[in-house]
């Protein structure tokens, strides 16, 4: 029993001393690992503290690269603005001279046919004519023919035949053109040809100066707008258009005659027109024009105590003595409407015009005004697109002489001398037909008539009244030595009508880099009927044989 007492307080106490043991071995367990932590946690710190100063760091190289980055593009931002402003300040220097930009624009394209100057554009056209014409009655002209002659039987030159060869009616043109901007277009336009006549030349119709002006005029398009400008001498607005209302589209017969035929108006003189269109479709213009006037003054003077003055005589500064200007003082205006209509493959053409006119002279020493009015119409028709084309135009009113090509006259006077207007009708009728590229055959027709404009007067001067006829196309007027040569009759012939029927074709054999040549034919049958007076109504015939031969070395 002791022996197991004192093996169990062996065993109590050898576990005592083994738990003694323990627990200072677990102390110094837990010191050694406590000073070991203490160890890792102070070299974890300074880890820590060496990563944030290096986060620190790189945050600082971020922000500096930020801070670079916006100072970059403020510094772009502002050379942009810069460059904005310079820009703008550019194209406001460019609108200012556009002509310049336009030069060095051009200076980078290829040039094309005629002359390039500054921005501008040269082109040549006109012709070398070598004509020839056979009248059946002499009329004393050129290549162009009077249509108001006195022609019947009484004058010896009407059973006198006439040849003639002319180079007068060659012509030489010149275009200049160019674009100050993309929607402005200017232009200036001359032509000139040789059929000017010295010391009797005039105004009337077409200026006969030497050399004869034709045309020479400035333009300008503003295509937005859709307003058109001319100023200068031109084709009379009253002439026909083939398209729109612009001088460069103007139809005149195909015809060799210079003064083309009867029925058709025209003029070429100076003015000023503006014109409207509407997608160049509808067009809307009006010209204001040089005024003349063309006077009948009677077969019989006027009763003693009317003094009229109603033209004067050139001085010599730009007008000859010969020269003969009426007393007008208002322009002529004219107003035309024009409409291109397109049913599938034909465009038709169709245009009417209000032409006002205003007559003026000293009557009495005091001034007298006149007006005179007209309107008038014509179309263009493709009847056949390419092949046959079909023109009619027509003008009536009073006081028109000067517009149509037989040159009637457009005013008279009546006894108290007050200025009377004629009526007067202008029609034209043609085909032109083009059986191939190089050939052309046309007939046309064409008549100018005239009204009577009659007064009467009774002179009681004398022992026995009697009554003195006045005007044009008087009943009272004689006609009586109008019958052929060697009549002492007097022949006051006033015309009535003169109609003509003419046929022709022009024929080019030849088109390329040289120009182009044509040759044209035409035959004229010409009517002059005068009103009937004392002693009937005299008719006078005129047959007329033309032949052209042609040269335009700029093409045409």
């Amino acid at each position: 029993m002791h022996a197991i007492k004192c093996g169990l307080v062996g065993a109590t106490a050898l576990a005592i001393m083994s738990f003694g043991q323990a627990r200072t071995c677990f102390a110094q367990a837990s010191s050694a690992q406590a000073s070991s932590a203490q160890e890792t946690s102070e070299e974890s710190a300074v880890e820590k503290d060496q990563e944030i100063r290096e986060l620190r760091d790189q945050l600082d190289a971020l922000q500096r690269r930020l801070d670079a980055q916006i100072e970059a593009l403020d510094q772009l931002k502002s050379e942009l603005e810069a460059a904005k402003a310079q820009a703008a300040a550019a194209q406001a220097q460019a609108a200012t001279i556009p002509a310049q930009v336009k030069r060095a624009v051009a200076a980078t394209k290829p040039q094309g046919e005629g002359l390039h100057y500054k921005g501008v554009t040269i082109s040549f056209g006109g012709f070398l004519a070598a004509e020839y014409v056979r009248r059946s009655i002499d009329t004393a002209n050129d290549i162009a023919t009077a249509y108001n002659g006195d022609y019947f039987g009484n004058d010896p030159l009407a059973h006198n035949s006439q040849s003639l060869f002319s180079a007068r009616q060659s012509s030489l043109s010149a275009l200049v053109a160019g674009d100050p901007g993309p929607q402005t277009h200017i232009r200036a336009f001359g032509q000139i040809d040789f059929q000017g006549a010295a010391q009797t030349a005039n105004s009337v119709e077409d200026y006969s100066y030497n050399p004869r002006l034709m045309q020479l005029y400035g333009a300008v398009d503003w295509d937005e707008l859709h307003l058109h400008l001319l100023a200068g001498q031109a084709w009379s607005l009253v002439t026909l258009n083939a398209s729109g209302i612009t001088p460069e589209t103007v139809v005149i017969p195909p015809t060799i005659d210079g003064q083309y035929m009867p029925g058709f108006d025209w003029a070429r003189q100076p003015q000023v027109r503006l014109t409207q269109d509407i997608d160049r479709q509808f067009w809307l213009a009006l010209s204001l024009e040089n005024p003349q006037t063309t006077f009948y003054t009677g077969a019989n003077p006027l009763p003693a105590g009317v003094d009229v003055t109603y033209e004067t005589h050139g001085t010599g500064l730009g007008y000859n003595s010969e020269n003969t200007l009426s007393l007008d003082h208002v322009p002529d205006a004219v107003l035309k409407l024009a409409d291109d209509v397109t049913f599938g493959k034909w465009t038709v053409h169709a245009e009417g015009f209000g032409l006002y006119r205003r007559f003026y002279e000293q009557l009495n020493y005091a001034s007298k005004n006149v007006s005179g009015e007209a309107a008038g119409g014509a179309l263009m028709i493709p009847v056949v697109p390419r092949r046959l084309d079909l023109q009619l135009s027509a003008v009536d009113g009073r006081g028109i002489g000067r517009y149509g090509s037989a040159q009637l006259p457009d005013v008279t006077f009546d006894p108290n001398g007050n200025i009377k207007p004629i009526r007067e009708l202008i029609a034209l009728a043609g085909v032109t037909v083009h059986p191939q590229h190089n050939l052309d055959v046309y007939v046309f027709a064409g008549e100018e008539r005239a009204s009577r404009q009659q007064f009467n007067y009774t002179d009681t001067s004398g022992a026995t009244p009697s009554i003195v006829p006045y005007g044009y196309g008087n009943l009272l007027y004689s006609n009586a030595g109008c019958a052929g040569q060697g009549e002492q009759a007097p022949c006051v012939g006033n015309l009535r009508r003169v109609e003509q029927g003419t046929v022709g074709l022009w024929y080019e054999p030849y088109r390329g880099d040289f120009g182009a040549v044509r040759w044209g034919l035409q035959f004229s049958h010409t009517e002059f009927d005068a009103f009937t007076g004392v002693g009937g109504a005299p008719v006078a015939t005129l047959n007329m044989v033309f032949t052209s031969f042609r040269y335009y070395p700029f093409g045409e």
